[in-house]
């Protein structure tokens, strides 16, 4: 019969056994189930924590386990309470082994890993009751709360805990979650930050207008022009000034002495007249302040438009000698006649009030055969050219070509181009060629880097003819059309601050710096060395008319020095004991041109078309008689140079001659001593206003190696090397 259940069975734990009682005792083979373990285990609480396994006993038909639900701390905490009379030699114990034995001697112990377990040990009921005491007596000692967490914890949480990872950057470990979730936030801002580039990028939007220029640079525009309305000869498409058209387009051809073409060049002022030495004046002008000042002029829009300008210039002074030679005889001085002082009534440029576009009379051709001066100020004129056009190596060994010509020429052929009584002595007379010879082989040197040139330029003899000793002079450093020395001096000053060349050159080079410094002082009011005008205008011809084209000569000087200065890191400089700053001359240069813009008593620019208020009859025949295709003869055109009206013609950018000594301005026409603008003028205006122009793209000081891009190293050539040694 079957055995009733042993009451000192778990309650969680029944059997249902076979109704066969007495079976064999039988071990499973160890294949049958290689995964069971024995269910010997000093910790039965762990036991009773393991999940249920499929590890049956063969001799069970049937096994029930009734899982408990998860314990409680309390529970895990405490024993259960023990029957009355029973321990570990009790009742209990022994009903046990009653049964155990009833069942044939077989012992049916619960596998921890998940199963009941049959155990035919004999010593399998005091190993079992060992092992529950020791884990009873275990359960007797309180459990810490870190430990009971481990114990509450379920079976997949400990198997849910992963072993962290960690990155090593090398100088830093860190953990690989932190790392990937920092390195995405980066890549995702990167991301968002690029998508909004790409779309400002992307949209169309309005850019703020640029700054409005200064007003030296709004007074440059208009100067410029000024040498488009006084261009001869046919006029490009593009020349700006629609009142002017092509004129004298038979110049030379009708000469019976010259018989070639010099068509183009300037007309030198309000005639007609092509003078040639004020002419190569204002080309090596404007080739200068181009030389210094590339980079503003390209800034403002205006090389192209200056190079073009210079170009038209050079291009005519070619004609004017056999540029084709190296050795000449002869140049064209002028092509046209003034002169009415005799009274003739024979038509020229000045008995005549035409546009020139109108004339009809002839314009004989004047030459010279012994003019050092004018032929070294050609001279000067085709080498600074060449260095404008140092690009366009044809052209620019063509200028350079010329200018050895045309100085060589003056250097053999020595005098001056304006002999006593001539149309030339009356309007445009040289009072020597000293100053040129210095002038024109600064210019060629630095064209051709030949220290013959240099030689010449810096011989003491020359610079004493030339004046440069005249310290008591009155116009000693007043720089014109016909003075160079001033100019000269400033451009060797240059060679001696930045490449410094050394004897032979270095006595005249320390003369010529040292007398620079003393023109500049002589050009601040406090020394009184010239007069100023109560209105702030410099007296540099001593109260006589047409002040202003010397104005500009000098504030040019003055802030092309002050640049000089400053790019060789030299502050100032010295007059006497006292030591004045760079800040000091651009100071005197600001204040010359603001009373020309403007900036005076009469509150009135004296440039045309600048500002409100500006002359309004300049002595100009193109620019007084109306373009309304009417032809007026030489003496039709009287009733325009006579009225009161203003010029129906605005003649754009051009200086008039200026104030009297006592600011005092007559705007009447044929009054040419206030209201003439001329060539030379207006070359001065342009450079000093380029030099002083504040470009607000950025800060532009002069281009310091550029005019030297000829000349040669200056250390001297290493010697030869040794012969080969023989014994």
């Amino acid at each position: 019969m079957p055995q009733p259940p042993d009451p000192s069975t778990p309650s969680h734990a029944i059997t249902k056994q076979s109704t066969t009682a007495h079976t064999p005792p039988h071990r499973p083979p160890r294949s049958a189930a290689p995964h069971c373990r024995p269910a010997i285990s000093h910790n039965s609480l762990a036991s009773a924590r393991a999940p249920a396994s499929a590890c049956p006993s063969p001799q069970l038909t049937r096994v029930v386990h009734a899982v408990p639900s998860h314990p409680t701390r309390q529970e895990l905490a405490l024993p259960p309470p023990s029957q009355p009379g029973e321990g570990r030699s009790g009742r209990g114990s022994a009903g046990r082994r009653r049964s155990r034995r009833a069942a044939g001697g077989r012992m049916f112990g619960r596998d921890p890993w998940g199963g009941p377990l049959e155990i035919s040990n004999a010593d399998s009921a005091t190993d079992d009751d060992r092992s529950r005491d020791l884990d009873r007596a275990a359960l007797m000692r309180q459990l810490d709360e870190t430990q009971q967490s481990w114990l509450l914890a379920g079976p997949g949480d400990q198997a849910g805990k992963k072993k962290k990872k960690y990155v090593d950057l090398g100088c830093v470990v860190v953990d690989r979650k932190i790392f990937m979730w920092t390195v995405g936030t980066i890549l995702g801002l990167g991301v968002f930050i690029g998508f909004i580039m790409m779309i400002v990028k992307l949209v169309p939007h309005k850019r703020p207008p640029p700054p409005p220029p200064d007003q030296y640079t709004q007074a440059l525009h208009k100067a410029l022009m000024f040498f488009n309305a006084q261009r001869s000869g046919p006029l490009p498409k593009h020349n700006g000034v629609s009142w002017r058209g092509n004129s004298c387009m038979k110049d030379g051809l009708s000469d019976s002495t010259v018989r070639r073409s010099l068509v183009g060049g300037y007309y030198d002022a309000g005639d007609a007249i092509k003078f040639n030495y004020p002419m190569a004046w204002s080309m090596t002008m404007l080739s200068w302040s181009v030389i210094e000042y590339r980079a503003k002029y390209e800034a403002i829009g205006e090389l192209d438009h200056i190079k073009e300008l210079i170009k038209w210039g050079t291009d005519y002074i070619l004609k004017t000698f056999n540029s084709s030679a190296d050795t000449i005889d002869r140049i064209v001085a002028q092509v046209g006649v003034g002169d009415t002082s005799k009274g003739s009534s024979q038509p020229n440029d000045h008995y005549c009030w035409m546009r020139p576009e109108d004339i009809d009379y002839k314009r004989p051709v004047t030459e010279c055969h012994s003019c050092s001066d004018l032929a070294s100020e050609m001279a000067a004129a085709l080498a600074a050219a060449s260095i404008v056009f140092k690009d366009s190596k044809t052209y620019s060994d063509k200028l350079v070509k010329g200018a050895k010509a045309l100085y060589k020429f003056g250097r053999l052929q020595r005098g001056r181009y304006s002999p006593n009584g001539s149309d030339q002595a009356i309007f445009y007379n040289s009072t020597s060629y000293w100053d040129e010879f210095v002038w024109g082989g600064a210019w060629l040197y630095f064209a051709t880097g030949n220290n013959s040139y240099l030689t010449v330029a810096t011989a003491p003899g020359m610079a004493k003819h030339a004046g440069a000793y005249w310290f008591g002079s009155p116009n000693y450093g007043v720089f014109t059309w016909d003075d160079k020395l001033p100019g000269a001096q400033v451009l060797l000053s240059r060679l001696r601050l930045f490449l410094s060349p050394g004897y032979p050159y270095e006595e005249i080079l320390r003369t010529f710096h040292n007398q620079t410094d003393n023109v500049m002082c002589s050009y601040l009011p406090l020394f009184n060395s010239f007069n100023f005008t109560k209105g702030g205008l410099i007296q540099l011809n001593h109260g006589r008319p047409q002040p202003l084209q010397y104005a500009v000569n000098a504030a040019f000087l003055a802030s092309l020095y002050s640049d000089y200065l400053e790019a060789a890191d030299t502050p100032g400089w010295y007059c006497g004991p006292n030591f004045y700053t760079t800040e000091v001359l651009r100071k005197f240069a600001r204040s010359q041109l603001d009373y020309i813009l403007g900036k005076n008593p009469l509150k009135m620019s004296y440039v045309v078309g600048f500002g409100n208020k500006y002359p309004k009859r300049p002595h100009h025949r193109g620019a007084s008689i109306p373009h309304n295709g009417v032809k007026y003869g030489c003496k039709g055109g009287y009733k325009w140079r006579d009225t009161k009206k203003a010029n129906p013609n605005i003649l754009v950018g051009a200086m008039v001659a200026g104030p009297d000594r006592h600011d005092g301005y007559k705007d009447v026409r044929t009054n040419y001593n206030y209201t003439e603008p001329t060539l030379a003028a207006n070359a001065g205006l342009v450079a000093a206003l380029i030099s002083i122009s504040d470009i607000k793209t950025g800060r532009f000081g002069i281009d310091k190696n550029t005019i030297f891009s000829a000349i040669p190293p200056m250390f001297p050539t290493p010697p030869p090397p040794p012969s080969a040694w023989k014994p």
